[in-house]
């Protein structure tokens, strides 16, 4: 965002597939992101429309009407609330005139997404979402990429015009953060591999439903970012916790999500969801003091949202937070009924964490079996394997032999004891 302004907007929002009381509940989420980037909504527009214009997506009356309306309220900055195609983008600007700075939804997500980035990962990742979507977007008011891309082959050859080499600097760029990324990658690959035989949990939700402070109150002491913002959390954290004396787990939080969330942030972010992919549970936290209304959709759209990135929910327990809000009782009785498979907990005043933590015993134990391995001493290098791959109740160490009661999966006792056999 440019600085030496008002941080004062006009939201804009039209559709001709949602009705009027959808696009004003899209407008009231858009100003909180509006409000997340520090700006002031000084007015808002919606529109009914019978189509959408291929050239400008609002008719042009509609366009010379939003003119009007921001001029009269001395207004900057205009934010549509739809993913305006980059043709479309070029002709909205210039009917709008240079003097209005135009976002389209995905244009201030990615600029929340920039300003909370704060792994060398996470902001690899944004920059590769912000310059793709830059890209076809590109005019002249652009001409400054060379100074602050720098480097060799920034020069423009014989001929070549400032916007072909602002498009090349562009390509370039994109290909260096993708082998980044590769390279990141691949060393959380080798990381996850040590994981391989830890139960693993991942917290997954509506932006700022609370997940931060859920991953801190089942593991404490308090560690992970926590703020009542949207996206507060770009960075996959994983960390360890007990559940009691003899097992332990991992736990993963994720980057929230959204309603009509881009494409382009979407693929940038799957492979940090490759941790969700690999959990044995997956925690679908909830705000249980929004709405009925929008509980729901928010549901939907994380259902949504991870089908989309091919991750199957083959468990997973729902979790609604923030009951300490929720002062209605008829609505926590609706919410129990219709969800009664839920467990609702407050990460904040730590109501019913125990019990969700106990519910996630009951899983882990449920696929596990008890048993008593039994080892000679020449064979006690086996030790160390033992301990990373089961939940170790207790240990009996003997003249001829060790006796260890673990639990564990049936895969890995067969490994174990192949491996005792050789």
């Amino acid at each position: 965002m440019k600085k030496g302004y008002k941080l004062e907007c006009f939201l804009v929002t039209g559709s001709q597939f949602y009705s009027e009381e959808e696009l004003k509940d899209g407008l009231t989420e858009y100003a909180s992101l509006a409000s997340t980037l520090g700006f002031n909504v000084l007015g808002q527009q919606i529109f009914n429309l019978k189509k959408i214009n291929p050239s400008t997506y609002y008719g042009k009356g509609q366009l010379e009407s939003i003119k009007r309306k921001a001029s009269l309220l001395n207004c900057r900055y205009v934010f549509f609330n739809e993913e305006i195609s980059p043709s479309q983008f070029k002709n909205i600007q210039k009917l709008l005139t240079k003097k209005i700075v135009i976002f389209d939804r995905t244009g201030i997500i990615l600029e929340i997404f920039k300003n909370n980035a704060k792994t060398k990962e996470s902001k690899y990742q944004v920059e590769l979402a912000s310059l793709q979507y830059m890209l076809p977007r590109l005019t002249r008011q652009w001409t400054h990429l060379e100074r602050q891309m720098g480097g060799v082959g920034t020069r423009g050859g014989p001929g070549e015009k400032q916007i072909e080499i602002d498009r090349r600097l562009i390509r370039n760029k994109i290909t260096k953060l993708r082998k980044e990324l590769v390279v990141i990658k691949k060393n959380r690959e080798v990381q996850s591999a040590g994981r391989d035989n830890s139960f693993r949990a991942s917290i997954v939700g509506y932006t700022n439903a609370g997940k931060s402070s859920l991953l801190n109150a089942i593991c404490k002491p308090d560690s992970t970012y926590v703020e009542n913002k949207l996206f507060a959390t770009l960075d996959t954290t994983t960390r360890a916790f007990s559940i009691d004396k003899n097992t332990n787990a991992l736990i993963t939080d994720t980057v929230g999500f959204i309603k009509k969330l881009p494409h382009s942030l979407v693929a940038s972010f799957r492979s940090t969801f490759e941790e969700v992919d690999k959990s044995d549970l997956i925690l679908i936290i909830v705000d249980g003091s929004e709405s009925r209304k929008v509980i729901s959709e928010h549901i939907s759209t994380v259902k949504f949202t991870l089908d989309d990135m091919s991750i199957k929910l083959k468990n997973f327990i729902l979790v609604f937070n923030k009951i300490d809000q929720i002062k209605n009782k008829e609505k926590m009785s609706f919410l129990k009924k219709k969800y009664s498979d839920a467990i609702f907990v407050s990460a904040k005043e730590h109501i019913m964490v125990d019990y969700l933590k106990k519910q996630i015993l009951n899983f882990i134990n449920k696929d596990f079996i008890s048993r008593t391995i039994v080892l000679k001493h020449d064979k006690s290098s086996l030790l160390k394997n033992i301990y990373r791959m089961f939940q170790v109740d207790s240990r009996d160490d003997g003249y001829k032999f060790i006796r260890i009661k673990v639990r564990g999966r049936k895969e890995d006792f067969n490994f174990i004891d192949k491996l005792i056999e050789t």
